[in-house]
Order: structure tokens, then sequence, then C-alpha cells
């Protein structure tokens, strides 16, 4: 399964959420399968789609908030995982679309093959930690861990193929003022 399938699958199970969606391929993706005034897409600021979904998280406990990220990503932070276990946000699902590349800049081996991220997860103190290693149990997992308690982490396997996805058209300043008043209900 491809990440762009992944993404997919998991923003068909998603309704009124927050989702932070990390830099690169991913935010591109997501954004050309369905945009959303609750999408925040990064354009920069890599490693950081966590840390800006905590922070979410915690300024707004009545909504979830779902963190789309990639392991390149989470590897650039890996505080984040220690930050949001130690302060367990109650609202937070954290999903890591792990083809152990850096696939937006051009597949280069991350070292998640030997660091086995939801390991990481589980042993920082996340609630609820799951793995998918394929589309049939991704499409089990997904609905299982939207409604275990969190924070969540799930771990998606997925190949390193992608399609050259258009950037982001959304002006990021136009993006953030959009995101706000969806975050306060006014979409």
């Amino acid at each position: 399964m491809t990440r762009a399938e992944a993404i997919h699958i998991v923003l068909e199970k998603l309704n009124n959420e927050l989702v932070v969606v990390c830099n690169g391929f991913p935010s591109r993706e997501a954004f050309a399968f369905r945009d959303s005034p609750k999408h925040f897409y990064m354009i920069g600021s890599m490693g950081l789609a966590p840390a800006i979904g905590a922070g979410l998280a915690f300024a707004n406990p009545s909504h979830t908030v779902v963190v789309l990220d990639g392991d390149g990503n989470l590897l650039m932070n890996m505080g984040s995982l220690a930050t949001i276990a130690a302060h367990q946000p109650k609202n937070l699902l954290h999903i890591v679309f792990d083809n152990e590349a850096y696939g937006s800049t051009g597949n280069q081996a991350t070292i998640s093959e030997k660091v086995l991220l939801d390991e990481v997860a589980r042993s920082c103190g996340y609630v609820t930690v799951k793995k998918s290693l394929d589309q049939t149990s991704l499409l089990r997992t997904i609905d299982e861990i939207l409604t275990a308690p969190k924070p969540g982490f799930l771990l998606v396997k997925v190949s390193r193929d992608a399609k050259n996805t258009p950037r982001v058209s959304i002006d990021p300043p136009a993006m953030t003022t959009r995101f706000r008043g969806a975050a306060k209900g006014n979409p």
C-alpha cells in the first residue's frame, strides 16, 4: 500500500477532527485527496507536526486532534513522543506513515527499520499503540484506534511508491486563518 492510499483510508474515516499533516508529500497527498478547513498542512517545519498537534489538543480539549506524520519527520523531533506521553492529551491521535525513507527529498533511507517507532511510542507512554502492515489491517485498525483511549499512536507501514502530487495551493496565512476559524467552530 502506498502512503497516498493509506492517507486516503484514514481521511475517509475522519469526520470533525482537527488534522495536522506533516510537511512534504503527506501534506500534498492529503490536500489533493480531501482538503478541509479543519486540515492544517505543514509547509516546512519538518518534525513539528506532533508538537503543533499536541498544542492544539491542549488548547481544544473538546476536539479530537489527529496528526498525520511520516517516519522521517518524526525522527527529526523524537522528543515530541516523550512530551505527548508525559502530558497525556486525551484527545490526540498520532498516525505515522512509515516508508523507511525521506520520501519528499529522494527516498534516502531513514533509520525506522531499526528504530521501531511504535515501540518508542509505547516505551514513552502512549496509552494505545497499534501497527498496521497492509491495507486490510489498516481498515480494521483505524476504526479501533479512533475510539481507543488516547493519546494514541498508529504506525502504518507503506511503500516508497509515490506520484508527483502538486503542492498545497493555499497561501499559508489564508490556511492559518481558515484553520483557526474551523478550530473555533466557524469553518
